[in-house]
């Protein structure tokens, strides 16, 4: 128990003087916060909602939330969208909080092919309370025991506001998508510390999949005489923020109304390098007929500390999508991403 509570304060000393981003494992259900050129991407007007709450076994844990708006414009082959994101730590009370404004335009390469690029700029607030941080120096390393000054320095006003840049490009076709994105362009000084400089790392991420139709896509009910999509889709992120480094790797198979898929993230490594095994993740969603997509994933810790001790991770994301705007663009879905829907 004691080296778990040593992992955990490290863990979080690393978080507090290196941030990093929240990350969702249900990423393609955040769209704008992965890529700012998914922003009208579905070329639908879209409202969703994503929810995370990480380990929630130990004392302390993280919750994260995204919500976002986008809607895509066909006279301007534009799409525009609205997202705010959030985290709180609970130990340290420690709040990020985004608001963005995310623009995207579609440029058409052939008959089904599309490039889109994108850009996001976003205000932060970053607020702590330090008091309730336990430092390493504080803790006696025979009995486990607690206590003494840190001698650790913070300034009277835990607070950071600043504005901050993201950019993206999308490569979609009828069967599948590449994406790039680089978030937190000016890396700003987000340090607690007088007279310090703590840089928020630049994020990079590579994004992509391959959709396959099964029974040439669509399955028949006679009863009501409609048809559902039946389709399997793998698709990979992988992500570099220093100093981590990290790949997603997964599977969905969509049988309307339901959405079975399986996730595995790490980065197994060759050789004498050590391997990053950090969960192992299923998910279970349901598309329903007016528009409404609603997703549930767990995370199975996979990593040295432990399932028992985390708790694993739980997460929900609901999306509305339907069509707004101009009657005479309904329909047209030449474009429209064959993209994971969690």
């Amino acid at each position: 128990m004691k080296r778990l509570i040593l992992m955990f304060f490290g863990w979080m000393l690393t978080f507090l003087t290196s941030a990093q981003d929240m990350q969702f494992s249900q990423f393609y259900a955040a769209p704008i916060y992965l890529n700012p050129a998914f922003a009208g991407a579905s070329e639908m007007t879209r409202f969703g909602v994503n929810y995370r709450n990480q380990w929630p076994g130990l004392d302390h844990s993280l919750n994260a939330y995204s919500a976002y708006v986008d809607h895509y414009f066909f006279n301007l082959n534009s799409g525009v969208g609205l997202i705010a994101n959030g985290m709180r730590e609970t130990m340290s009370g420690l709040n990020t909080s985004e608001v963005g404004l995310a623009y995207s335009y579609r440029l058409q390469l052939g008959f089904d092919s599309f490039l889109r690029f994108g850009g996001q700029a976003s205000f932060f607030s970053r607020d702590a309370n330090l008091q309730n941080l336990v430092f390493g120096s504080q803790i006696d390393q025979g009995t486990g025991a607690v206590g003494g000054v840190s001698g650790e320095l913070f300034g009277p006003d835990a607070r950071h506001r600043y504005v901050d840049y993201h950019l993206g490009m999308l490569y979609t076709n009828s069967w599948g998508w590449l994406g790039i994105s680089a978030h937190h362009i000016t890396q700003p000084n987000v340090s607690y510390v007088d007279d310090q400089i703590s840089r928020w790392p630049m994020k990079l991420s590579a994004h992509g999949g391959i959709k396959f139709d099964l029974s040439n896509g669509l399955a028949s009910n006679y009863m009501n005489n409609t048809q559902y999509q039946r389709e399997l889709v793998l698709a990979f992120n992988y992500k570099h923020q220093d100093p981590f480094n990290q790949l997603d790797l997964g599977a969905q198979v969509n049988i309307q109304p339901l959405v079975l898929g399986i996730w595995y993230r790490g980065l197994p490594t060759l050789g004498n390098g050590l391997p990053n095994n950090e969960s192992l993740i299923g998910l279970l969603g349901v598309s329903l007929g007016n528009g409404l997509d609603i997703g549930y994933s767990y995370d199975f810790t996979l990593s040295k500390i432990g399932q028992a001790n985390t708790g694993g991770a739980h997460e929900v994301s609901m999306r509305l999508s339907f069509m707004a705007g101009d009657n005479n663009q309904r329909g047209r879905k030449a474009s429209m991403l064959p993209c994971f829907k969690y």
